[in-house]
């Protein structure tokens, strides 16, 4: 699976027309079929499927039984169709589509997070040498220009790195791979290079992941949401500055 495709364009500059090789992010559609039913469709980057569609699942709760990460199916012609058999049954909620730039769906309407609670502390200058190596990653960013980037990491460094169209799927795949290699959600760090909205703080809240931090801003309901749910929640890490919007007292200086 590819993550871009080149073309040749013409591109105008200083009053002339110039053909030169561009690098455009791929995008496909992606189909979840559940004991051989449709439950969703996706579009995304076709990178990290397994990690995904794990994400996606659990963080969504529809999936009530178990399965092996190992038994997923996948295939990949024009469209990526994931086949899963699953002891159990699905969960049967309602589908949202979110303000997702590339259309994110949510099938809970309303999630009752727990609390965070502990004593994790980063310090501002850990947070600006995490978001150096974070941009450092943005490989497929600077290539193309459209798409997101997600990250979960720790005091030491940055541990899972996702770029994807749709910046609901850069979460989840980094949030799959964490389960995928059974990495705990304690005393880690989200970053993000996309809008904050409340369904990435629900995402995160879910798996008790404390602090979330982008390089923009976080939204109204997303604010509400990180208060609640004690989640430090930091916008605008851009060189030597940030804003902290909720429960600053994880971070030092």
């Amino acid at each position: 699976m590819r993550s871009y495709i080149e073309k040749k364009i013409l591109r105008y500059k200083e009053g002339s027309l110039i053909e030169i090789s561009d690098a455009i992010a791929a995008e496909k559609k992606l189909q979840i079929v559940i004991n051989g039913k449709e439950i969703v469709s996706l579009v995304c980057t076709p990178l990290q499927i397994r990690e995904l569609v794990i994400g996606f699942l659990l963080t969504e709760g529809i999936l009530k039984g178990h399965f092996c990460a190992d038994s997923l199916l996948i295939k990949d012609n024009d469209e990526i169709t994931v086949g899963i058999t699953l002891d159990g049954e699905i969960e049967e909620c309602q589908m949202t589509i979110t303000s997702g730039c590339v259309g994110g769906i949510t099938f809970s309407a309303k999630k009752e997070l727990s609390k965070i609670s502990d004593k994790f502390v980063l310090n501002a200058g850990t947070l600006k040498k995490l978001f150096i190596e974070f941009n450092q990653k943005s490989e497929l960013f600077r290539m193309t220009g459209c798409v997101h980037s997600a990250a979960i990491a720790d005091k030491d460094g940055i541990i899972s790195f996702s770029e994807d169209v749709g910046r609901h799927n850069a979460v989840d795949k980094i949030i799959g791979y964490c389960i995928i290699e059974n990495i705990p959600f304690t005393e880690k760090i989200l970053l993000a290079s996309g809008r904050l909205s409340s369904e990435i703080v629900t995402k995160a809240g879910k798996w008790g992941i404390p602090i979330i931090a982008s390089r923009t801003s976080p939204t109204s309901r997303a604010v509400e949401i990180a208060e609640n749910a004690g989640i430090t929640l930091i916008g605008f890490v851009r060189g030597d500055r940030f804003n902290i919007y909720t429960n600053s007292h994880r971070i030092t200086i």
